[in-house]
C-alpha cells in the first residue's frame, strides 16, 4: 500500500509533500504569523473575532497547503451561537492560548510541547481541540503530525481504532502509533510526518482501498465519487495552470530585466521550470552572492522568484510572484532581503492577478508591517499589466524606473 501511494503521481505524496515548493515556504510564513498572534494577544490587540485577526493569516496559510489542509480554518471560525472556540471573548482563555503558542514556538523538544498540550487540555477551553495540531505540524514537522477528519478516518480504518476528532488525549494516542509506524517504515516515509499523514489521508478519502474501508467505498454514491474524482482532476489542472502562470511571469520579468541591461536571478528551486521550451535557469546567473545575513535567511532570499542585479552584482530589484499562495509569505521574503542589504536600497515588488489587488492592499496595511514598510516600501504589479506592457517597457525603458509606469503603491504610501 505504501509503495502504491509513493508511485501514484496524483497522490498527495507527489502533489504536495515532494513537489510543492509552497509547502516549504509555508513553514517560515506560519512561524512568523504565530509570533504576530502571540504579540497581539500579549498587547491586547488580538480582537474578538477570527476574521481580520493575525490568527486568520496563519490558518489561511495552512489551508492553502493543498487538499490535505482544506478546511483547516473551520475549527477557528468564531461561532457566536455556540460561543466557540472560546479564545476570542474569554480573556483568560485567550492568554492561555497565546502562552501555549509561544511555548510551542520556542520549544526545543517534543516533550515540552506535549507538556503544553496537557496543560491547555486541562483548561477545557470550549471548542479548542486538536485542530491546533495543524499549527504544531508547521512549527515542528518531525515532532507532531497534522490532524483532520480524513487523516483520522484513515488512521481508524487502518489500525482498527476509534480516535475522536475533538480529544487532545486521543490525538496524543494517535500520534504515538504514527511515530511507531513511521519509524518502522522510515525508508518509505520521512522524518517529516507529512508523508505518513498524506498516506492516512489517502486512505481516509478512499483513494487507497483496504479491507476495512472497502464496503464503505462500494456503498458510496456513484455520483459523489465522480464528483470527488472530477474535483481532484480539476485540482491537478489548476495546479498546472498556476505553475504555468507563475513560470510565465518569472520568464517575462527575467527577459525584461535582461533587456534593461541587468543580470537576473531566478529562485533556486525554479531553475528547472520551463516556459515555451526554455528553462528558467538558463536566464539566471548560476549563483547569488552571499549577503550580510544568517544562512537560514539567505536560503529564504534565494527563494525570491526574480531578482535583478547590476553588472557589479548589486541587487537593484526583487519580485515575488503570488498567484494563489500567501501574499504575506512573499512580503516576508522581500523584508528579509531589504534588511540584509548592506548599502543602498533596492526596489521591491509583489506580482499577483488583478483579483488579488485588494488582498495585497490589505496585507500591506497590516499594522505590524508599517515600521518596516517605511524603510523598504513595496509596490505591486498585476499580471495583466505586466503582460500587456512588458514588450513596450523592454523596448523603450532604460532602467528599473520604467516599472513606475505599471507599479502601484498601497494607499498609505501614496
Amino acid at each position: 500500500m505504501i509503495e502504491a501511494y509513493r508511485k501514484d503521481p496524483e497522490s498527495v505524496y507527489h502533489t504536495w509533500f515532494l513537489q510543492d515548493q509552497d509547502r516549504l515556504k509555508a513553514f517560515r510564513t506560519i512561524k512568523a504569523g504565530i509570533r504576530d498572534v502571540v504579540l497581539d494577544i500579549q498587547n491586547q490587540s488580538f480582537g474578538s473575532d477570527f476574521k481580520g485577526s493575525s490568527l486568520e493569516t496563519v490558518v489561511t496559510a495552512i489551508s492553502e497547503q493543498k487538499q490535505v489542509f482544506e478546511g483547516a480554518a473551520h475549527a477557528f471560525y468564531w461561532k457566536p451561537k455556540l460561543r466557540i472556540p472560546d479564545i476570542y471573548e474569554n480573556e483568560e482563555n485567550k492568554r492561555a492560548f497565546g502562552s501555549f503558542l509561544q511555548a510551542s514556538l520556542l520549544a526545543k523538544s517534543e516533550k515540552k510541547v506535549v507538556d503544553e498540550i496537557i496543560k491547555i487540555n486541562e483548561r477545557k477551553i470550549k471548542g479548542l481541540g486538536p485542530a491546533v495540531a495543524n499549527i504544531l505540524y508547521f512549527l515542528h514537522p518531525t515532532f507532531f503530525p497534522p490532524f483532520n477528519t480524513a487523516i483520522v478516518k484513515g488512521f481508524n480504518a487502518l489500525f482498527h481504532k476509534n480516535i475522536k476528532l475533538g480529544s487532545w488525549l486521543e490525538y496524543l494516542e494517535m500520534r504515538e502509533t504514527i511515530i511507531e509506524v513511521n519509524e518502522k517504515y522510515r525508508h518509505f516515509f520521512s522524518k517529516d510526518y507529512g508523508a505518513i499523514c498524506g498516506f492516512l489521508f489517502e486512505i481516509g478519502i478512499g483513494r487507497i482501498v483496504i479491507a476495512e474501508n472497502a464496503n464503505k467505498i462500494i456503498e458510496a454514491d456513484d455520483v459523489k465519487r465522480r464528483k470527488v474524482i472530477k474535483k481532484r482532476q480539476q485540482q491537478v489542472l489548476d495546479d498546472l495552470a498556476e505553475q504555468n502562470d507563475h513560470s510565465e511571469v518569472q520568464y517575462l520579468l527575467a527577459k525584461l530585466g535582461k533587456e534593461l541591461g541587468y543580470d537576473v536571478w531566478i529562485a533556486q528551486n525554479d531553475h528547472s521550470r520551463q516556459w515555451k521550451g526554455e528553462a528558467l535557469g538558463d536566464l539566471s546567473v548560476s549563483k547569488l552572492s552571499q549577503l550580510n545575513c544568517s544562512d537560514e535567511v539567505f536560503k529564504t532570499i534565494c527563494l525570491i522568484d526574480v531578482i535583478w542585479l547590476d553588472k557589479n552584482g548589486k541587487i537593484i530589484g526583487a519580485f515575488e510572484v503570488e498567484k494563489s499562495t500567501s501574499i504575506y509569505s512573499g512580503i516576508l521574503r522581500l523584508h528579509d532581503l531589504a534588511t540584509s542589504m548592506e548599502t543602498g536600497k533596492c526596489q521591491l515588488y509583489l506580482l499577483a492577478p488583478k483579483k488579488r489587488e485588494r488582498e495585497i492592499q490589505a496585507q500591506l496595511l497590516r499594522p505590524s508591517l508599517q515600521s518596516a514598510l517605511k524603510i523598504m516600501p513595496i509596490s505591486y504589479i498585476t499580471f495583466s499589466d505586466l503582460k500587456c506592457d512588458c514588450e513596450a517597457m523592454g523596448k523603450f525603458g532604460n532602467d528599473i524606473t520604467i516599472l513606475d509606469k505599471v507599479a502601484k503603491k498601497p494607499l498609505n504610501q501614496i
